[in-house]
């Protein structure tokens, strides 16, 4: 068979998106691509946001593969697939453009793994895989989709068969990506890096989380803990140093759990390489912050949420430590790392003294040299913890009524992120991404 796997131009307009808009790695269909030549099939990857690509070159593109089955991530990789643009404008806009370029429409990525009904309608898709698609797309080969782990297709007469699993990628079998006829040559961006020059790429090392924060939506996809093998990881790194490339950011949920972790730095010290990650402080000590600015560590991105020990324990955060402690360790991390920064969640019942007092950790933090974010309100992902304690199990308009929710905590509190100033224009350009959703009958109180 042939699949054709697309990344669409991205572009957010209205959204709000709270991930990076520049280009980055597509690894859910990298590795797809991989495990689908690795069965014996074709696999042509179209990244159309790296090369730019508009909507008629790529339907050109794909009429002359003439592909079996289109495959659309609608989330700009999995580095983002936890915190997705909400709408699904953008992905339902090319599926239905190129529609009729393949025999069946194939869509991947957070929506469909919490909403697969709803999204297969808003992409006019035949086929949505739920969780992690990598070593699922070959199935669809055969005849049996009902055996495929989170298959979810649109039977004749237009009926949806939904699949209860979420599929789990066995990521020790991951072969090492070589990106062969893939364009690195266009990309440059360094992630989380805002300074210097060099040429920037993303690394997977573990994927999963062991914690179970109520604001994280990784419950439907990169839920459990799992670890690729060092050895994959550095061949990855070494072909991407003979592409030229100085900087990698690993897209781990949580980088540092564990001795792999220490074995990586091991790897990576002896290396003309830099490279970021997000973690938890609270997994580090200053013999781990002093190895990690060993291994030319440059970007460290940290969530801290909750200033106060019973706010984190209201997320469900399990950090042991004390605030005291938290700020020392940031202290530390940013004498051994160029940028560190820590990341806040407003809480919905907060009250002016408490949000008196992250300001004025805020402010301490920043004056150590520790970027620290304003507080944004919690965005509950449908899927996330949060979600289910606010509305109960997602069901076709979850991602509106998410939504809807997010907007009226930020009138109510504005709250907005450095992004985004806090001003009726503001509001305004977020209003605008609800244009789909008002015609499922979803009122933003």
């Amino acid at each position: 068979m042939k699949y054709a796997l697309l990344n669409p131009r991205w572009e957010f307009s209205g959204s709000s998106y709270f991930g990076c808009q520049e280009h980055h790695f597509p690894f859910e269909l990298l590795y797809a691509r991989a495990e689908l030549q690795r069965a014996g099939h074709e696999a042509l990857l179209l990244d159309a946001q790296l090369e730019d690509l508009p909507l008629a070159e790529v339907q050109r593109r794909l009429q002359d593969f003439a592909p079996d089955f289109l495959v659309v991530t609608t989330a700009p990789s999995y580095l983002f697939w936890r915190c997705p643009q909400p709408e699904l404008r953008l992905p339902g806009e090319w599926m239905r453009a190129l529609r009729g370029c393949a025999r069946v429409n194939v869509a991947v990525g957070p929506h469909g793994s919490a909403t697969p009904q709803a999204a297969g309608r808003k992409l006019s898709a035949d086929v949505v895989l739920r969780g992690e698609p990598e070593q699922e797309l070959s199935k669809l080969a055969s005849q049996d989709w009902l055996s495929i782990p989170g298959c979810c297709f649109r039977r004749e007469g237009g009926e949806w068969h939904c699949d209860g699993r979420l599929a789990a990628a066995d990521i020790q079998a991951l072969a090492p990506l070589d990106f062969h006829e893939y364009p690195l040559q266009l990309r440059r961006h360094r992630h989380h890096v805002f300074h210097g020059d060099g040429r920037g790429a993303e690394v997977e090392f573990t994927r999963g989380c062991p914690w179970s924060c109520d604001f994280c939506n990784k419950t439907l996809f990169r839920d459990r803990f799992r670890l690729r093998p060092i050895a994959a990881v550095m061949a990855e790194i070494e072909s991407l140093q003979r592409h030229g490339f100085d900087y990698v950011y690993f897209i781990d949920e949580i980088f540092g759990c564990g001795r792999p972790a220490q074995a990586l730095l091991a790897e990576l010290e002896p290396l003309p390489l830099t490279f970021g990650m997000q973690t938890r402080i609270d997994l580090w000590d200053e013999d781990g912050l002093e190895r990690l600015g060993r291994a030319h560590c440059v970007s460290l991105e940290c969530g801290i949420e909750e200033i106060s020990e019973t706010g984190r324990e209201a997320l469900h955060k399990g950090c042991r430590l004390s605030t005291n402690r938290l700020s020392e360790l940031l202290r530390t991390a940013r004498r051994q790392v160029e940028w560190v920064q820590a990341n806040l969640i407003a809480p919905d019942q907060a009250d002016a003294a408490h949000l008196e007092h992250m300001e004025a950790w805020r402010r301490e933090m920043i004056a150590a040299g520790v970027w620290v974010s304003q507080p944004v309100p919690l965005y509950p992902f449908p899927g996330a913890p949060r979600y289910g304690q606010l509305f109960g199990p997602p069901d076709d308009l979850a991602w509106e009524r998410a939504h809807a929710h997010y907007l009226r905590i930020n009138r109510e509190r504005q709250y907005f992120s450095d992004q985004q100033a806090a001003s009726p224009a503001s509001l305004a350009e977020l209003e605008a991404g609800l244009g789909e959703f008002e015609g499922e009958g979803i009122k933003v109180a």
